[in-house]
């Protein structure tokens, strides 16, 4: 389920950022519900909210990271919950990776396509309400006591000493 939900993030991203690029025009809006809601085509070599602008390397590397960890998660994800909250996360990095790859001036130093704005929230993409989104709800997965390796949720058994009274310190 994990690299279902990555994918699909993945596949929605790349094909809603390649027909912004060949939609939308830099710096012209086009309004979707007034001013509030509209596309708008900018290249953010920073991380979100344009933070970082200048390390785009460094984020590219974070970001290669963060993907290769969740994968070798993965390999011991159990919880259906846990694997969409990091497929979501997968999803949206590989996405932006992509354009960090991919796109200009260059490999580890591309602009990621951000075209979804939303009153006063910084411009956006599919990828970054994906991370999110995922990172909100493995939050509420912790919260809640589901663990990634556990299929249901944590029960707190009580501590059990042993029938010597092993467990009670040594006071006996």
């Amino acid at each position: 389920m994990l690299l279902t939900v990555a994918g699909l993030v993945l596949v929605a991203d790349i094909v809603t950022k390649v027909l912004a690029v060949k939609l939308l025009t830099p710096g012209q809006p086009v309004s979707i519900i007034g001013d509030t809601v509209t596309w708008t085509l900018v290249r953010n070599s920073g991380a979100a909210f344009s933070m970082a602008t200048g390390y785009t390397w460094v984020l590219t590397l974070i970001a290669t990271a963060v993907v290769i960890g969740i994968i070798w998660m993965g390999r011991r994800l159990v919880s259906p919950w846990w694997a969409v909250g990091l497929g979501m996360i997968l999803g949206g990095a590989m996405g932006n990776l992509v354009d960090r790859f991919f796109r200009s001036p260059g490999p580890l130093r591309g602009h990621v396509v951000d075209f979804l704005s939303v009153g006063w929230w910084p411009v956006f993409n599919v990828a970054d309400p994906s991370v999110v989104g995922g990172a909100i709800l493995l939050v509420a997965l912790s919260v809640f006591g589901f663990d990634f390796d556990t299929v249901g949720r944590r029960t707190n058994k009580p501590a059990t000493a042993d029938a010597n009274g092993a467990g009670d310190g040594g006071a006996g």
